[in-house]
C-alpha cells in the first residue's frame, strides 16, 4: 500500500489550549503533534459517520414519500423488544 503525501499545515490556536495540548501529550507520553493529528482524525473520522446516516436518513425519508411504505412505532418497538429478549426474529414487513 503505498503510503500518503504528508503536507504540512498550520492551525492557530490560543495559548491557553495550547498549554491543554501540551499537558495533555506530555501525561499520554505523545507529542503534541500526534494528539493533534489524532484528534483531527477522530474528529473527520465522526463527522464522516454523521454526514453518511444523514444521507441514509434524507435517502430513506425520499423513498417513504415516493411509496408510503412504513412500520408503525409500536411495531418497530415490539420487533427491538424480540431482540433484546434475543429471539432472532425477522423485522415487521413495510406497509402503506
Amino acid at each position: 500500500m503505498p503510503s500518503a503525501t504528508v503536507r504540512h499545515v498550520a492551525i492557530k490556536i490560543d495559548e491557553k489550549t495550547k498549554a491543554r495540548v501540551e499537558r495533555l501529550a506530555e501525561a499520554r507520553h505523545r507529542t503534541s503533534h500526534w494528539l493533534m493529528r489524532e484528534a483531527i482524525t477522530q474528529y473527520v473520522d465522526r463527522e464522516e459517520k454523521r454526514e453518511a446516516f444523514r444521507q441514509d436518513t434524507l435517502k430513506a425519508w425520499e423513498e417513504y414519500r415516493a411509496t408510503g411504505l412504513h412500520v408503525t412505532a409500536d411495531e418497530a418497538d415490539a420487533w427491538l423488544a424480540q431482540l433484546e429478549q434475543g429471539n432472532d426474529i425477522k423485522p415487521p414487513a413495510c406497509h402503506v
